[in-house]
């Protein structure tokens, strides 16, 4: 397996890229963020260890860059900063997991493991479908450069639709996933829901994103 290393502290980098190599890993290292996007966009790295704070271009540029282009290798960040704010950040840029320095060596391995296993899935940071775009981390909805204004359940509902990627779901899924664990009320709350949203991401735009499946549940247009 082989692992991309950007980190621009040098005694860090010798330190795991000896590591990593001990463990069987073929190591390459970049030690600024543009050298970095370089190596990284050849796409021969299984996993990208990838530092925040870089010259050239920082960590997040270098995430967010890689996800633009489509390329979904997994990111593990690390960081000097513990702010849950830089941490979020680095998540809604498409990074897979993030890795507070100073860190225990083993903990680091355990983590690219797991990521080796999920492998390069795509996980964009925004999502599309015939037009209608879908950024989960500001809730921002926008249909040709048109800003949609949703209430906070619509969005939850029209996400997963969107994350289904053309599956059909049943409305006892969305009911499942969409609403309070406690809600024991009419399942037909669904369909007013759904209707709901198709007044507002379909009718003003004459399109049928959101299909209805009869009998099955709903659908994503493909």
């Amino acid at each position: 397996m082989r692992i991309l290393l950007i980190e621009d502290d040098v005694a860090l980098t010798e330190s795991l890229t000896w590591g990593l190599q001990a463990e069987g890993y073929v190591v390459q290292v970049a030690r600024d963020g543009v050298e970095g996007l370089h190596h990284a966009a050849e796409g021969s790295a299984d996993v990208i260890v990838l530092d925040v704070m870089l010259p050239g271009l920082d960590g997040y540029q270098v995430c967010a860059r890689l996800r633009a282009a489509g390329n979904w290798t997994p990111v593990l960040m690390l960081t000097a900063l513990d702010d849950a704010l830089d941490q979020a950040e680095g998540l809604d840029l498409g990074a897979d997991d993030y890795l507070s320095k100073p860190f225990v060596y083993p903990v680091l391995l355990a983590r690219l493991r797991a990521l080796l296993r999920r492998g390069a899935t795509a996980r964009p940071a925004v999502l599309e479908a015939d037009g209608l775009r879908l950024d989960p981390a500001t809730r921002h909805v926008a249909r040709a450069g048109t800003a949609i204004a949703l209430t906070a359940g619509e969005v939850t509902v029209l996400e997963f639709l969107m994350r289904a990627e053309g599956r059909t779901v049943s409305k006892t899924e969305l009911l499942q996933h969409c609403w309070d664990a406690a809600y024991d009320g009419d399942p037909s709350v669904v369909e007013v829901r759904i209707h709901h949203l198709r007044r507002k991401v379909d009718t003003p735009f004459a399109t049928s994103t959101i299909e209805t499946v009869r009998g099955a549940g709903y659908r994503i247009a493909g």
